[in-house]
């Protein structure tokens, strides 16, 4: 059963509508409830068969406006990239050092990034990371030689996406406390990825449904003709 606070919220909006990003992103700063910055969470669910490889829709995308979370970076890098990556504003560099501290459960951090050459010392912790999400990978830009510039977009507001087997894919794009119009281009920016790692065999309506959330609020439900238009 909706809590009383939840019913409250859902009469602020219309939940037979289908917004544009434009007043989605207004009418979300109207539920703000919490007494935290709420995280303005969007949802899509694409006409994709993840169990195709060619149909699994993994990347990433680097928000305008970042996403407001403090985000801490470990850096596996050896040499000369050790600097590159201090200088990028790593939180942690390490190599086998890292990975030590990583069998001993010491994971102070959120993303890992690491040089190529530095694989082999990943593929050690490989059962750790991989769980937690926390496997480094080309295709998300965290597998590089430019480990500086991988440091400095995942600070900035680096956005992984990853579609699940029900073709669902989630992610934060930005705080309540934002303005409306950035609400609004994290939110272009994000779908213009989406709609940009379109593959081929996908057949049919390829963005089916999509909403914006808070954490602790009801949906908003999108036009979807408005968002396979974004580039």
């Amino acid at each position: 059963m909706a809590s009383k606070r939840y019913k409250q919220l859902s009469e602020k909006i219309d939940l037979a509508k289908s917004y544009t990003v434009d007043d989605a992103s207004t009418a979300i700063k109207e539920l703000k409830s919490a007494k935290f910055d709420e995280t303005v969470e969007i949802a899509l669910n694409l006409g994709v068969d993840p169990r195709h490889a060619d149909q699994m829709i993994r990347g990433a995308v680097v928000l305008p406006h970042g996403t407001g979370k403090v985000v801490r970076v470990a850096v596996f890098a050896k040499g000369a990239k050790v600097d590159e990556a201090k200088a990028a504003g790593a939180d942690i560099v390490g190599a086998e050092d890292l990975v030590d501290e990583i069998k001993a459960g010491n994971i102070n951090f959120d993303i890992v990034v690491a040089a190529p050459d530095c694989m082999g010392l990943v593929g050690q912790v490989g059962r750790i990371l991989g769980p937690k999400g926390m496997m480094p990978n080309p295709k998300t830009g965290t597998v590089t030689a430019e480990v500086g510039k991988a440091v400095s977009n995942v600070k900035g507001g680096q956005v992984n996406f990853r579609v699940d087997k029900k073709g669902n894919i989630h992610a934060g794009i930005g705080k309540v406390s934002f303005d409306s119009d950035k609400i609004a281009e994290n939110i272009k920016a994000f779908v213009g990825a989406i709609n940009r790692a379109k593959p081929s065999t996908a057949k049919g309506r390829y963005i089916k449904n999509a909403a914006l959330s808070l954490t602790m609020s009801p949906a908003i439900k999108f036009d979807t003709q408005e968002l396979l238009d974004i580039r």
